[in-house]
């Protein structure tokens, strides 16, 4: 058996990872440089995060002036996902692969972890706090202006202007190619860009389109109002509310009467047992006591939507570490890492009654590391 396998793993290998760089679209979108850091699964890498340093006067004297504190914060990426996908090969299936041909079954087991990975880090989407759009309704059926107003967004939250990536759904993305702006060359698009269909950067983004955008399903809150007694003041993160119908969910927008900031809801709350609600940012503008939410459930509200994403590629972290390869008297263990995504993947072979069992898995970790450098653009 161990002959035999130690021909065929590195087909396998070379040949599943070509499906990876087929479909793992936001690893290579997103900041990976913390991957030096990482250690084994379940351990936790802290980025550190900057305070505010406040201005202050310069008085000449004898004795320098104290400098306050600092508190800068902390964001954990948590190596804990650790997913496997496995097949079965006959003795038959062996011999097709040494023979260069691919079972389905070895190509389906790479696209599932592929999609694992892209659709954990897309659905991240919903920590990001900033949002233009409708929930429910395609962006770009009319015009650009989805793009420009999505950028006005990051602007507004201080995104810087370099390395911004717009990730969309097939719908969007063939909302978007209906427009001249994408697709003329009198508007500066390429020949090859026009013949392949893609959109090429425009309005300081890279432009890609993922079929795993996620949608979020938002809850049904409505009604709910701040019962404060006092005002809460500015950068204030957990609100005392009243009782309304229906739930937040984790991820739902919401915004105060007083003012147009949106936040986004980080635990769930609702119902006759709901006292506080805990959203991000920290209050922009103070707000006081029976001040209306508008929740999900609220006329005017942000309901279920497509998390398509507009964010600069520090916005989210993401760490994926090598898996110890060996060789073990009832199996065989080899790695890999893809050239391209740099997706790490172990393939681990045991023999069974008449048939071998591969099993591809990869050990990773996400997280949202800076809340302001992303924004949805709803669907």
């Amino acid at each position: 058996m161990a002959n035999t396998l130690t021909n065929v793993i590195p087909q396998l290998l070379a040949q599943g990872l070509l499906a990876l760089r087929e479909m793992a679209i936001m690893p290579l979108l997103v900041n990976r440089q913390y991957e030096t850091m990482a250690g084994p699964q379940g351990s936790s890498i802290d980025i550190p995060l900057p305070s505010a340093v406040a201005v202050q006067d310069v008085t000449p004297a004898a004795t320098p002036p104290s400098t306050a504190d600092q508190e800068p914060g902390t964001v954990a990426i948590t190596l804990d996902r650790w997913k496997e996908a496995p097949f079965y090969l006959t003795d038959k299936d062996m011999l097709e692969v040494q023979n260069g041909t691919l079972p389905m079954m070895a190509s389906e087991a790479i696209r599932s972890l592929a999609n694992e990975v892209d659709q954990f880090i897309l659905g991240l989407g919903t920590k990001f706090y900033g949002v233009h759009g409708t929930a429910g309704t395609t962006p770009f059926s009319t015009d650009i202006s989805d793009a420009t107003q999505i950028r006005k967004v990051l602007n507004n939250q201080l995104c810087p202007l370099d390395n911004r990536r717009l990730v969309m759904n097939p719908d969007a993305e063939a909302e978007a190619l209906e427009l001249r702006a994408f697709h003329d060359a009198s508007f500066g698009v390429g020949g090859e860009a026009i013949l392949e269909g893609q959109i090429t950067r425009r309005l300081g983004f890279d432009w890609y389109m993922d079929q795993n955008v996620q949608t979020h399903t938002a809850g049904a809150a409505a009604g709910y109002q701040t019962n404060l007694g006092t005002a809460a003041t500015v950068g204030t993160k957990t609100l005392a509310i009243d009782t309304g119908s229906g739930a937040f969910a984790v991820g739902d927008i919401i915004t105060f009467a007083n003012h147009a900031q949106t936040y986004v809801v980080t635990a769930s709350v609702g119902g006759a047992s709901a006292t506080s609600i805990s959203i991000e940012p920290g209050l922009t503008t103070a707000v006081g006591d029976g001040v209306a939410i508008t929740g999900p459930g609220d006329t005017g509200g942000i309901g279920t939507h497509d998390l398509n994403l507009a964010f600069h590629r520090d916005a989210i972290g993401f760490v994926t570490r090598p898996l110890q390869a060996s060789n073990h008297p009832a199996s065989i263990i080899e790695s890999a890492v893809d050239p391209v995504s740099g997706l790490t993947l172990r393939l681990e072979v045991t023999r069974e009654h008449k048939r071998d069992r591969f099993s591809y898995d990869i050990l990773y970790g996400a997280n949202v590391i800076r809340r302001e450098l992303g924004a949805r653009l709803l669907g």
